[in-house]
């Protein structure tokens, strides 16, 4: 199915066209095209032309109205203001749109494949080995999710990569623990939950730490254990994989309850880049872009200044010959950009580490691994905050673990749906609980623009009313239960019919869908497509008080209200599933 050329494109295309008639010199020009409250749309690019031109702008605004093409598209254009273009859209022209839309049998409704896709390697939902994820996990996850389908969508091939913490000194102390225990991660039974794996993790985890605390000796082997992990001594590289799959029990039951695909092959951890580290630094310093300060192999920044005013420099490599965070992510580049061969390196990463990250991208440039052809860019977030606007902690100052936050916003929201629920069954309930709950999760998040702190309020996010998922799963669920209830009756365009002004409201916004997914996925900006998403529900429920589906006045008009009644659950069930979130069919 061929992509749909949408209803600002037509226009804008006869507006270029006609000012390239009034304006031969003008060469083509842009008549900055934006929907209006005063019209369907408003062009207001004959203003800065006319200034560069030398010209009246409300003459060259007439001229350029005399040489539109009106009739199948235009209904009528009109001067406005200085020199602004006030244009109206026939009637058929949105309802033909739509129904072209409508008939794309891929489920994309029409909306075009990017003209240049490239390869894209995003980073994200990147939790600690032998660690308990929290709330400030979430993000990255449900970010990093939404922008990955958006990018796919688009036709970009995405390569995903989950970079855990699974390396550094820590693992000393666990595995030496684990070889004084040597049962202590044995499983009973086949099937171990992510709770169960967890809390064997934790338990051995504080067991360890107490250990290393208290007893100096424990601490020396400890010690001695780090070396032997470095140097990929077998039988401690065993005990750790041990800690890993652990942890990947875990890490995979909590995904799974934030309904996301994670594969095993994208998680490549710290871990996944120490054969590269040693030559990382052998690159960084024959080529003069790092050199040895104090012992240490630095990278310094005329521009990048600590608190205190002094240059900081980034440590690739420290004095005693260990590798920091620096040296993996270089080497992380390096894989990205020569093996993989992707064009956008994407980090969705908290925003408490641009610095690290700005240094490390810099190095990079410096380095020739960064280019014209290939961008790094910091997909930065903000924080979680509880109600009272500080970060979101535990009443006993712990932060929250994201199990618990996930299970209370499932039970907030099975309760809503429960109240709600008219013929639906307990295991339909909870199903769709789960649903509504973690939809409420991941659109607060998404909704917000990404580098901005947001408030977790559940009350307000499995709430009915107002911008939540909750209010757009509805609506989608209410126009299923229209669609069943309609009997012989079958969404079919009309466009001979007039449009209620309520009818041309919702589908002039259903066919800015296509621009809202390219708009959204060249910025990294989910938020783009919520906000867009939430308009479609709120002209819906007007359209629906307006005007009657299934009681209008003659069948045509019935097909034609059930037809724009069905184009819009589609976009919701799209634009949704861009979002990561579920659209049941009842509720």
């Amino acid at each position: 199915m061929a992509s749909v050329t949408s209803l600002s494109d037509s226009v804008h295309q006869r507006l270029a066209a006609a000012l390239s008639a009034a304006l031969p010199q003008a060469g083509s020009a842009d008549p900055l095209l934006r929907r209006s409250d005063r019209a369907d749309f408003q062009a207001n690019g004959i203003l800065a032309l006319a200034k560069k031109e030398k010209a009246n702008p409300r003459e060259l605004a007439a001229q350029v109205v005399s040489r539109v093409e009106s009739g199948d598209v235009i209904k009528d254009i009109e001067v406005s203001g200085p020199g602004f273009l006030n244009i109206t859209i026939t009637d058929r022209a949105i309802t033909e749109t739509l129904a072209a839309r409508y008939a794309d049998d891929t489920g994309r409704l029409g909306v075009p494949h990017a003209e240049r896709p490239g390869t894209t390697v995003i980073d994200y939902a990147q939790p600690n080995v032998a660690k308990e994820m929290h709330v400030g996990h979430l993000r990255s996850a449900v970010i990093g999710d939404s922008v990955t389908q958006l990018l796919e969508f688009t036709g970009e091939s995405v390569v995903r990569r989950h970079h855990i913490g699974d390396w550094g000194t820590q693992f000393g102390m666990l595995i030496q623990y684990l070889e004084e225990h040597p049962h202590e991660l044995d499983h009973k039974a086949d099937e171990v939950s992510g709770e169960e794996a967890m809390s064997n993790l934790d338990r051995i985890y504080k067991a360890a730490r107490k250990l290393f605390d208290a007893d100096e000796e424990f601490k020396t082997r400890a010690r001695r254990r780090v070396v032997d992990l470095q140097a990929g001594e077998p039988r401690t590289l065993a005990m750790w994989q041990k800690f890993v799959d652990e942890s990947k029990i875990y890490f995979f039951s909590v995904f799974e309850k934030l309904d996301m695909e994670i594969r095993d092959p994208d998680i490549v951890g710290e871990s996944g880049y120490n054969d590269m580290l040693a030559e990382t630094c052998r690159l960084l310093e024959e080529s003069g872009v790092a050199v040895r300060s104090e012992g240490a192999l630095c990278v310094f920044f005329d521009d990048i200044k600590g608190p205190d005013g002094k240059p900081v420099p980034l440590i690739v490599q420290k004095s005693d010959g260990g590798y920091g965070y620096a040296a993996t992510d270089l080497s992380a580049i390096r894989d990205r950009v020569f093996t993989i061969k992707a064009n956008t390196l994407l980090y969705v990463v908290d925003a408490r580490q641009s610095l690290h990250f700005k240094m490390v991208f810099e190095t990079a440039r410096r380095a020739g691994w960064l280019n014209e052809d290939v961008k790094a860019v910091q997909l930065a977030f903000g924080t979680v905050l509880g109600k009272d606007g500080k970060p979101f902690k535990t009443r006993e100052g712990e932060t929250v673990r994201l199990v618990d936050l996930l299970d209370e916003a499932i039970d907030r929201a099975s309760a809503v749906v429960r109240e709600k629920a008219q013929d639906l069954s307990e295991e339909e309930i909870a199903e769709r609980g789960t649903q509504v709950g973690i939809g409420a999760v991941k659109y607060a998040d998404l909704s917000t623009s990404a580098n901005r702190d947001y408030k977790f309020d559940l009350d307000q996010m499995v709430s009915l009313n107002g911008d939540t998922s909750v209010y757009l799963q509805y609506a989608y669920a209410r126009i299923q239960s229209i669609l069943r209830k309609a009997g012989e009756a079958r969404p079919v365009a009309h466009p001979e019919l007039d449009l209620h002004e309520a009818e041309r409201a919702l589908g002039l916004h259903a066919d800015s869908f296509a621009a809202t997914v390219a708009e959204a996925a060249a910025e990294y900006a989910p938020h783009k497509m919520t906000a867009y998403l939430y308009q479609l529900a709120s002209h819906y429920t007007t359209f629906y008080d307006k005007c009657p589906v299934l009681k209008a006045e003659s069948p045509e008009q019935i097909e034609n209200r059930l037809f724009l009644c069905d184009i819009t659950a589609r976009t919701l069930h799209r634009g949704m599933a861009l979002l990561g979130i579920r659209t049941p069919e009842r509720l």
